[in-house]
């Protein structure tokens, strides 16, 4: 199901966040691109029903909606920062509640943030092989970036470059989604 929105998922804990910042601006540059609207969320939007949630039935409504935005999106813009190596824990487990059917085949592009270079790895060690467990179209190219990435909140060139390049991959794969799923209503 397409609702004509790209939505960004960030999974930080905590606000202001540099990752929920480049989440958005990522979504965005998308969205524009795509000739359609954008929405973004992140762990803070799901609530505290989420902590004790075994299923999405266990969130309350204003979380299933969230998660409903998520699932039904033309593409997904996923981000998280970095601790110890990995996502966080409270964005795997948003992940968690999802059915692996559920974004079989939605394009979405990878980006995280961290400390420093000695996590650069975390998008192709740990957040691709998690979305290609649900079968998603992920991007060739995934973003990391690190706090000297950024200047004021702006990030380098060389990131930007990395983000156009991500952009034209996930552009090319919503619409062949697009044409596909028009195929195959007729």
């Amino acid at each position: 199901m397409s609702n004509n929105l790209i939505v960004g998922f960030s999974g930080n804990i905590s606000r202001p966040s540099t990752t929920k910042r480049f989440v958005e601006s990522v979504t965005e540059a998308l969205a524009k691109q795509s000739g359609l609207q954008h929405v973004v969320f992140d762990v803070e939007d799901l609530g505290s029903s989420l902590t004790a949630a075994r299923s999405v039935a266990d969130l309350d409504s204003a979380a299933r909606k969230v998660i409903r935005t998520i699932i039904e999106a033309d593409a997904l813009v996923i981000g998280s920062p970095t601790y110890k190596g990995s996502y966080t824990g409270l964005f795997k487990h948003v992940i968690d509640l999802l059915d692996p059917s559920d974004l079989r085949g939605k394009p979405i592009v990878l980006t995280a943030t961290g400390g420093g270079d000695r996590h650069s790895l975390v998008v192709e060690h740990q957040l691709r092989p998690l979305f290609a467990f649900f079968e998603a179209f992920v991007t060739p190219t995934a973003i990391y970036a690190s706090g000297r990435d950024f200047t004021d909140g702006a990030p380098s060139p060389a990131i930007l470059g990395r983000v156009n390049q991500a952009l034209g991959e996930a552009a090319m794969l919503i619409n062949a989604r697009s044409i596909s799923a028009a195929i195959a209503a007729e």
